[in-house]
């Protein structure tokens, strides 16, 4: 019962619930962002009616997603006030400058071109629209940048020491804070995982098509973009995940020892799947490769790295109280996490062969099926992914890492708002759920209605419908033009029924 009244652990779940709530769609708006620009600039050199329609389409699915993402991005940076007001105080001087970055630069450059995006089309010269349309995933990309600078700094303090009281966090070197030692692996590790979730999404939506027998020619293109862009993206993890484990090595030593079960220090053995039990303080495992973790960041088998009991001897985790960690937690998400790329990998390699070796995955049946629940595999990544970065520096919310300034450290404990009790996150926690719930079901209803009319022009789905869902032929065949600037015009022939049956056919591919 005392947890139910521990204002730091309902403190924790409360932002976790927002950030995994807002982590819902920040992957979707980096991620689909690539796939709109990559159809933009597609239908930019051909000048095509149906490639028109293909970006129409994933700009009203990109522009959903970024709406909410935007709503709730704010009630978690407010959370920073109203729950986590000491800690606000001590990282305040820090965390000024990125977050203000964040929001002037990034964020306008983002909201600007997608502005030019939903109501610029034919205001605009369309190269300057192809050109919007990868400044709006620049935009995100960069705003990405600005928040894991932040987050980063939390994980390997850089550029700033204690104020005189030793109360706060003060900057005092502007580049060494934003480039800090685990910047660069995190950013590439996490833009990677980001544009590995939009290449799934656009692959489970062809899928989707495939199955229905709609769109095809749009599935078949779309299919081979989220192939190549998934497939690249996932070989490019090897190096990018590599580096962040690194990281973790040699900057957060306890991390690294709930991640693998180590309470004593020993070589790591690489597992597959294991079970910590806390109590003996051990990993059951049915196998492992001795010395495997120790290869992976090392070079070699046979690096010892200091267990969980080791480092709570030492003054800079002396803080830490063993019995009390959440080792269990951890490892299973760093490994679960490890999983789901094994899936992701697996998937790619199969769309991209089946794909481009005569288009046979249009009769594939099972592997379109595999294209639409492709998606579970980032979400699950990118979500215990982060549960082992966050949960993983635990006691604290501001990392003593190896190479951080003296000093430059917070519990979590310390951080939270005094003046907040139990009963009132309670309260706001179950509001948080309700109204959350709400909106998620609300964004999954207009993307579900967005992919039901499919990819079609401006005021057409009527007419896309008429011609693809197998309604009885007209006595007419309706044909489509397109303009320079892509706008599409339907002119009504008088046919024999033969032509409209003919007419009727074509539209449904």
């Amino acid at each position: 019962m005392e947890a139910f009244a521990d204002v730091a652990l309902l403190s924790r779940i409360q932002f976790a619930l927002t950030v995994a709530y807002h982590f819902l769609f920040v992957p979707l708006s980096i991620g689909l962002g690539l796939i709109l620009a990559i159809n933009e600039t597609r239908y930019y050199r051909t000048r095509k009616p149906e490639d028109a329609a293909a970006t129409k389409f994933w700009v009203k699915v990109f522009t959903a997603t970024f709406a909410i993402g935007v709503a709730t991005g704010i009630t978690m940076e407010f959370s920073f006030g109203t729950n986590w007001a000491n800690y606000s105080r001590f990282v305040g001087d820090i965390f000024g400058a990125p977050l203000a970055a964040e929001a002037l630069f990034a964020f306008f450059l983002e909201s600007v071109f997608l502005g030019v995006l939903l109501f610029g089309r034919k205001r605009v010269s369309p190269k300057f629209y192809m050109v919007s349309a990868w400044l709006v995933w620049a935009g995100s990309c960069l705003s990405a940048l600005w928040i894991l600078i932040a987050n980063s700094w939390m994980q390997t303090p850089a550029g700033g020491e204690l104020n005189a009281e030793g109360t706060e966090a003060v900057i005092t070197d502007f580049f060494a804070a934003a480039f800090n030692p685990s910047i660069f692996a995190r950013y590439t590790h996490t833009v990677d995982a980001l544009l590995i979730m939009g290449a799934f999404v656009a692959m489970a939506v062809a899928g989707w098509y495939m199955l229905k027998g709609r769109h095809k020619d749009f599935a078949m293109k779309t299919m081979r973009i989220a192939a190549v862009v998934g497939i690249v993206t996932s070989c490019a993890m090897i190096v990018f995940a590599h580096a962040s484990a690194v990281v973790v090595w040699e900057e957060q030593p306890t991390k690294l020892a709930m991640m693998e079960g180590m309470y004593d220090s020993e070589v790591p053995p690489l597992y597959a799947v294991g079970i910590v039990d806390e109590e003996a303080q051990e990993v059951i495992a049915p196998f492992a490769i001795p010395g495997g973790t120790s290869f992976l960041a090392t070079g070699n088998f046979e690096t010892e790295y200091p267990g969980l009991n080791e480092l709570a001897q030492t003054e800079e985790y002396g803080d830490m109280v063993v019995e009390d960690m959440p080792v269990g937690l951890v490892f299973q998400s760093y490994h679960l996490m490890v999983a789901m790329y094994g899936l992701i990998m697996l998937t790619s390699i199969l769309v991209l062969v089946f794909t481009f070796k005569g288009g046979r995955i249009a009769k594939m049946r099972w592997l379109q099926w595999a294209a639409v629940l492709s998606p579970i595999w980032p979400f699950i990544a990118i979500q215990t992914g982060w549960i082992t970065a966050e949960v993983g520096r635990q006691p604290w919310v501001v990392y003593p890492s190896v190479t951080g300034p003296d000093g430059v450290s917070l519990l979590t404990a310390d951080g939270i708002s005094m003046s907040v009790s139990a009963p009132e996150l309670w309260l706001t926690l179950a509001l948080f759920v309700l109204v959350y719930a709400v909106l998620l079901v609300g964004w999954a209803r207009v993307i579900g209605r967005f992919i039901k009319e499919g990819p079609v022009a401006d005021g057409d789905a009527a007419l896309d419908r008429q011609l693809g869902d197998a309604a009885p032929a007209p006595a007419a065949v309706v044909a489509v033009a397109a303009d320079g600037e892509g706008d599409v015009a339907a002119v009504v022939v008088e046919a024999d029924d033969a032509s409209a049956d003919a007419a009727t056919a074509k539209g449904g591919e």
